[in-house]
Parts: C-alpha cells; sequence; structure tokens
C-alpha cells in the first residue's frame, strides 16, 4: 500500500489516536505521543508539517508497525480505514 502524500502531522495524531497513542507534550511543531503496551511506554514524535514529508511518513509508520508487530501495510489499513 502506498503512503498517502497529503497527510499532515494533525491528521496523523488524529488517527493514531485510534491506536491509543495520546499526545503528552508538544515543542515547537512537534507533539510527542505515547502508548502504553505490553512492553511500557512507546513514544513517537510527530511534526506538524502539511503534508509530512514521505520519509518522515515512512519512517513514522515502520517504527508504529514494527512495535505492533504487524506489517506496514496492515498498519496503513488501520490507519487509514
Amino acid at each position: 500500500m502506498r503512503l498517502p502524500r497529503d497527510l499532515s502531522g494533525d491528521e496523523l495524531i488524529r488517527r493514531l489516536g485510534k491506536l491509543g497513542y495520546t499526545p503528552m507534550r508538544q515543542s515547537g511543531s512537534h507533539v510527542r505521543l505515547t502508548a502504553l503496551d505490553s512492553r511500557g511506554e512507546h513514544h513517537v514524535t510527530i511534526p506538524l508539517h502539511d503534508p509530512l514529508r514521505i520519509g518522515t511518513l515512512a519512517a513514522i509508520v515502520g517504527a508504529i508497525a514494527e512495535r505492533q508487530g504487524v506489517s506496514r501495510d496492515e498498519l496503513l489499513r488501520r490507519l487509514l480505514a
């Protein structure tokens, strides 16, 4: 599945909320999200850019997919559904 080219940081934060990620703090134009799972906390930083650069989005999605134990495509299906 291709990464969306028009996804903003705000929209990604909203969609990650469905997976249990909540904003913990903001520093300038970056928001740090945290999710709790059986292994502890997982932190990810999202820039509030519109749109997100494709490499930035790919890195964020890859890190979350790895932590959740799913493929990148499966995570994208969950996020974009």
